[in-house]
């Protein structure tokens, strides 16, 4: 019977190792599943690649995880927003990493590793210092700079509903990057409001198939 619930979030988190690749979802606050960081944090582990569209909101979620000194290295797109204080002063103590990914192509890069692909020819970024060094084209008449996937040991997204098999439906905007994380890690923890008996969930709307999925845990 494949039952793919954790008792606890600790038990979920207690396979992340030192040095391991994250990702974790959320568009700033919607969608981060702030109770899997907090379990991570406890958990210890440390030297961390964090993967998120933002470096932390405030002293909560990522920002208490970077707080924690746990992060060696951060990708995302907007690490500069009023309230990331904690990255700021890690960032000028040269205490972490930033790879500073163009908005828009995190979620190219993060959906191509989840669909196998090689490569992508992107035209964000092209003609800036993010392209500098890297591979450009002419296609179409348009010019694109070559971008790799980014995948990942593990995934902590949040999502609505989930069932014992890990099929997952997600509320509004809260969604944005759960399904493709999910597909691009080889472990995905997902944090749901509630678990559901097999069959509640109306396939229509099921978003993320319980294929991509390892661990569901509720908050």
């Amino acid at each position: 019977m494949i039952d793919k619930t954790s008792t606890s979030m600790a038990d979920a988190i207690a396979q992340i190792k030192d040095g391991a690749t994250v990702m974790i979802g959320g568009f700033g606050t919607a969608g981060q599943p702030a109770e899997l960081i907090d379990a991570l944090i406890a958990h210890g582990a440390k030297e961390l690649t964090i993967v998120n569209n933002n470096a932390g909101n405030g002293d909560i979620g990522l920002a208490a995880l970077l707080k924690a000194g746990r992060v060696r290295k951060i990708i995302c797109s907007f690490p500069r927003q009023s309230d990331s204080y904690e990255f700021d002063k890690l960032y000028h103590a040269k205490k972490i990493e930033l790879e500073l990914v163009p908005q828009g192509n995190p979620a190219a890069r993060i959906q191509a590793a989840g669909s196998g692909l090689g490569a992508i020819f992107t035209p964000t970024g092209y003609g800036t210092l993010l392209a500098e060094g890297k591979e450009t084209r002419h296609i179409n008449g348009k010019d694109y700079v070559l971008e790799y996937p980014i995948f990942a040991d593990v995934a902590l997204i949040k999502a609505h509903m989930g069932d014992r098999w890990g099929n997952l439906v997600y509320r509004k905007i809260a969604r944005n990057f759960g399904p493709i994380m999910a597909m691009a890690a080889t472990c995905t923890i997902a944090q749901v409001s509630k678990i559901v008996p097999l069959g509640e969930l109306d396939p229509e709307n099921i978003i993320t198939p319980g294929i991509f999925v390892q661990h569901v845990v509720t908050q």
